[in-house]
């Protein structure tokens, strides 16, 4: 195998012509690798991208091949896929409040363009889920908020209401399975590509912790942070310390990494139902 890449949390490597995409444990925010890796993160972010694959492929098309024809090493958190031609666009669907989506609506009244009722606070839900899309930045870099229009002009208005339209089914598919699970689904990021027949596919990883903000139904209360079953909690850490997010990041305490760990895999267990 040849390694081609190396992501903040995913590692690339071309073998027989496919790709063997593999989920690490190591942990990334505000774009920056921490030192301090997950336990049995890249396993969780593996198993439940291919159970939501199921869910969705009447949707759309995905790059997976195998989940068990990879290198031993890497077993349980690789997937051999297909080859894509990567679109440079982060599609994020938003159903709620939060991140840098609430930043921007505070600012602006609006996010990526797309204006939203006033009176808005952090963890509401929106009258209706919003397509939100970003640029995919270099590793170290920061993805930014474009608009649906600045994707139809590099993308084409075709490609563009395409993957608008594939986006939000997703995210109204999974938000609906996890909520009858008591999951909302506050937002998720999605990554798209072109397939050798220029057929638009569904790759890399698909609402896990990772890609998504994941909170429990129960405890959802609008005007404030929300507990989180995703890397927030790693966030909200690593702000509390002072770091000025550049690298080098902070080591992660263990109390950290286990309740981090905690999450993922209870999130895992709530979507699926399956024991981790």
């Amino acid at each position: 195998m040849k390694l081609i890449h190396s992501g903040k949390v995913r590692d690339v490597y071309e073998d027989r012509g496919d790709i063997i995409l593999v989920a690490s444990d190591r942990v990334s925010v505000y774009d920056v690798i921490l030192p301090t890796p997950i336990p049995d993160k890249g396993k969780v972010l593996t198993r439940l991208s291919l159970w939501w694959f199921e869910q969705l492929a009447d949707i759309v098309p995905n790059h997976f091949i195998s989940a068990t024809d990879v290198p031993a090493e890497f077993a349980g958190r690789a997937v051999r896929c297909r080859r894509l031609d990567m679109i440079p666009v982060e599609c994020i669907a938003r159903g709620y409040l939060a991140g840098l989506g609430l930043k921007e609506y505070e600012r602006d009244g609006s996010v990526s363009g797309v204006p939203l009722p006033a009176g808005l606070v952090e963890g509401s839900r929106l009258p209706e889920p919003i397509f939100t899309p970003t640029t995919k930045a270099q590793l170290g870099a920061h993805d930014e908020f474009i608009t649906f229009d600045d994707v139809m002009e590099q993308e084409g208005s075709d490609v563009a209401e395409e993957l608008r339209r594939i986006t939000m089914e997703i995210y109204r598919r999974g938000a609906e399975i996890a909520r009858g699970r008591g999951v909302i689904i506050a937002d998720t990021k999605l990554e798209f590509g072109r397939d050798a027949d220029g057929r638009l596919v569904l790759g890399d990883e698909v609402l896990t912790p990772d890609s998504s903000r994941f909170w429990p139904l129960d405890d959802w209360q609008p005007g404030g942070p929300q507990f989180a079953f995703d890397k927030q909690y790693v966030r909200d850490w690593a702000t509390g310390t002072g770091w000025d997010r550049t690298s080098p990041a902070p080591e992660v305490p263990q109390e950290v990494v286990d309740a981090t760990r905690a999450r993922y895999i209870e999130a895992y267990e709530r979507i699926t139902g399956q024991s981790w």
